[in-house]
């Protein structure tokens, strides 16, 4: 077990972070989600709070190191604003975490620098597809070796920003295992089909992408001819996922307790009435639970241990439930008003019901 306090660097990075999430993204996020899109200037003023480069070592022109569990923090609090916009603010380190956490010492040199250096770029990554029995250690999208090439063919979905992205990492089978692949903007049998309609993230543009015999060159294998372990990048999105939705759950557990408080029915506060006191009760422990799952995974990504997969799993497992769990009890505290959209619990529900399905749309 672990001891855990934030360190200095830590609590900046956080209390930063936590102004820009209520002060910009929950300020802008009803609208957004009505109009499909967030303002440039939110998710720019998310970039320049340095969260990714953070992460980036000096020698790849970043100013810190790698932490999982710095990373965990951040995108709790990030998403305790909008899931929708901090996905979106964070949709370079897609493109970026991949290569760092598993890309060899070229590909980190020549793939990284041009992304952190600049103002906020959409880049992306392409790992989810549209099957019923979608597994990411066993990928219906495949890649074979063709001479000095990868030829890679398949489709996806849910992939932020594919038509305006400066660069993409897709994962596909190659001899029945996952590996990811780097291909540059614009290259030859990329098509990238209309935008999807979903419950929720609607301010995300998500879209689902072809690869008709995309050619790249074997070099552009994260890795390169040796490859890499899928586990460690999996484990990387769980932890960022799980760590979004214990943000998104916090947001609508304290507008739900907060109405709760102030709400008069018959001449006594909603949350005086005992369903409603141990429905609050059930949701703060929730998260609470799931936080120090969410942190132990992250510890153990950090320390290399053994079983920081399971505990990876476990931790997106737990979340998906209790950030159903929690929106909905959020909505059902508001009664009525939890309905309308006066009130952001009701897309809170919307996109917490998408954790099952958001594989890969979040990296640590």
């Amino acid at each position: 077990m672990y001891s855990f306090s934030p360190n200095e660097e830590q609590k900046m990075l956080i209390d930063a972070i936590q102004r820009y999430a209520l002060d910009d993204l929950r300020a802008a996020a009803h609208d957004a989600d009505e109009e499909n899109e967030f303002p440039l200037e939110v998710i720019e003023k998310g970039w320049e709070l340095g969260y990714l480069q953070a992460s980036i070592p000096e020698t790849y022109d970043g100013f810190g190191e790698r932490s999982a569990l710095t990373g965990v923090l951040a995108a709790e609090e990030i998403a305790y604003g909008d899931l929708a916009g901090a996905m979106a603010v964070m949709v370079p380190g897609l493109y970026v975490m991949p290569i760092l956490i598993a890309g060899n010492e070229e590909q980190k040199k020549t793939f990284i620098p041009p992304v952190i250096e600049e103002e906020w770029r959409p880049y992306t990554s392409a790992l989810m597809e549209n099957s019923f029995d979608f597994d990411p250690n066993d990928l219906h999208t495949t890649a074979m070796i063709d001479g000095d090439s990868y030829v890679i063919s398949g489709e996806k979905i849910y992939v932020p920003f594919a038509p305006d992205s400066e660069g993409m990492i897709v994962y596909a089978n190659l001899d029945g295992v996952t590996q990811g692949f780097i291909i540059p903007k614009g290259q030859e049998g990329l098509e990238v089909g209309e935008r999807q309609k979903n419950l929720g993230l609607n301010a995300l543009p998500l879209y689902p992408v072809k690869f008709n015999n995309v050619r790249i060159p074997k070099e552009n294998r994260i890795g390169g001819e040796e490859g890499h372990k899928i586990e460690p990048i999996i484990d990387a999105s769980r932890v960022a996922m799980a760590a979004m939705a214990v943000g998104l759950s916090r947001a609508a557990f304290e507008y739900s307790r907060d109405y709760a408080k102030e709400r008069d029915v018959f001449g006594v506060k909603v949350a005086q009435k005992q369903a409603i006191a141990f429905m609050i009760a059930e949701m703060a422990t929730e998260i609470e639970a799931i936080r120090m799952l969410v942190w132990e995974a992250a510890w153990m990504i950090d320390n290399d241990k053994p079983e920081s997969s399971k505990q990876a799993y476990l931790a997106i497992t737990g979340a998906m439930d209790m950030a159903m769990m929690v929106t909905d009890r959020a909505v059902q505290i508001l009664g009525g008003h939890g309905y309308i959209r006066e009130h952001p619990v009701e897309l809170w529900m919307r996109n917490g019901r998408g954790f099952a399905s958001f594989s890969g749309l979040a990296i640590v």
